[in-house]
């Protein structure tokens, strides 16, 4: 009887609100804060690719058992092999065999012959494909190709592409049913050439907004020269920054997460890990200069089942008393008040939780509950 999904639609849903000083905490193509208009106004952007990059290191940084999303892939196989007993040259060459089924061969014209600017040697060739694999994976194609004695061609047996790559997902998956990466699981993998490796991820994030209007400003600075024999700069520039209180929605699907990782006992640890990353995270630009480092001011957690809820600030707040903070807080409120009261019994709220106003209620009190809810639910 195959295992059934308690966790199936059911997830944690985070509403929080973050204020930062100057910043640039997300540059766009020209080195500026990136921006979005929003209700008709420019609201202050951080992306959420850059949010979940900085939670993946927080992720590595707590200790979770965490992928590597890299290119260079054949060096990625070859330190497996290696590790197994292959020699540099045998393990070069298993992890160049897996390397090379996401190559993508030179285009040609109409008389089939290559670009005059691609060279027909194979060491000149590259992937462009980011394969994001967990320790498991690599492990178990180590083994494959030890069990070949470290020839590829015996492992790896089909010439096309689209063919190699179905049976490399054939070789991992008969040795790996459980992908032990966290990461990989919570935010998913796309492998074009081979469908059968694609990971749903578990989690969501929205792009961090502003909830108020904001205007970019321009820092001018210089630089003195510590032995210079004139006066005045020996180097001049600009920078834009801006300051806001930020409004960021995460999701996490508690069944796609159970779905992916096939471990009940590991639920508990893996959103723990996750609760933890995504507090402490904070987007690397100009840290040195500008050092955003302000953590959650609010928060509310859902854990319900049903239809996600962002909460849009379509309507920029107004400052009050001097911030936006606590404006924010009552927006926020009282648009999630609103839409549980129409949704009735389709909100589905199992449990929810309010985070940064009260101080005897901590991060690790948070954690706690939230866990204990979904928990006493399996």
């Amino acid at each position: 009887m195959a295992n059934v999904n308690q966790f199936k639609n059911t997830r944690i849903e985070f509403h929080i609100l973050q204020s930062f000083p100057v910043t640039c905490l997300n540059r766009d193509d020209v080195g500026a804060p990136k921006t979005a208009v929003v209700g008709g106004v420019t609201r202050a952007r951080v992306s959420s690719q850059c949010w979940k990059r900085q939670v993946r290191l927080e992720l590595q940084n707590l200790g979770a058992t965490c992928g590597t999303r890299t290119k260079l892939i054949a060096n990625l196989i070859a330190d497996g092999c290696e590790e197994l007993g292959a020699s540099p040259e045998k393990a070069l060459e298993c992890g160049q065999k897996v390397e090379r089924i996401f190559i993508k061969k030179a285009e040609t014209d109409k008389k089939g012959k290559k670009a005059e600017d691609e060279e027909d040697s194979a060491s000149d060739e590259k992937t462009d494909t980011l394969l994001f694999l967990s320790p498991n994976e690599v492990k178990s194609l180590a083994i494959k190709f030890q069990e070949n004695g470290f020839n590829p061609e015996t492992v790896i047996t089909e010439k096309d592409a689209k063919k190699a790559a179905k049976e490399l997902a054939k070789i991992i998956g008969s040795f790996n049913e459980n992908i032990n990466a966290l990461d990989i699981a919570l935010f998913g993998r796309m492998v074009a050439q081979a469908a059968e490796l694609n990971v749903e991820a578990a989690s969501s994030f929205a792009h961090a907004i502003s909830t108020h209007k904001i205007a970019n400003e321009v820092e001018f600075f210089t630089a003195l020269d510590d032995r210079a024999e004139e006066p005045g700069s020996a180097h001049m520039g600009s920078l834009e920054f801006n300051s806001a209180t930020y409004y960021r929605y995460v999701s996490l699907d508690l069944g796609q997460l159970y779905q992916t990782l096939k471990d009940v006992e590991a639920m508990p640890k893996a959103v723990e890990a996750f609760i933890k990353a995504l507090y402490l995270a904070i987007p690397s630009a100009r840290q040195n200069t500008q050092s955003g480092a302000s953590s959650w001011e609010y928060a509310r957690v859902y854990v319900r089942n049903g239809q996600r809820l962002q909460v849009p600030f379509e309507t920029a707040v107004k400052s009050k008393d001097g911030g936006f903070l606590q404006p924010s807080i009552i927006e926020l409120k009282s648009y999630l008040d609103k839409k549980e009261k129409l949704s009735g019994s389709l909100f589905g709220c199992i449990k929810s939780f309010e985070f940064g106003e009260d101080e005897s209620f901590s991060i690790d009190d948070l954690i706690k509950c939230v866990v204990e809810s979904f928990v006493n639910k399996a």
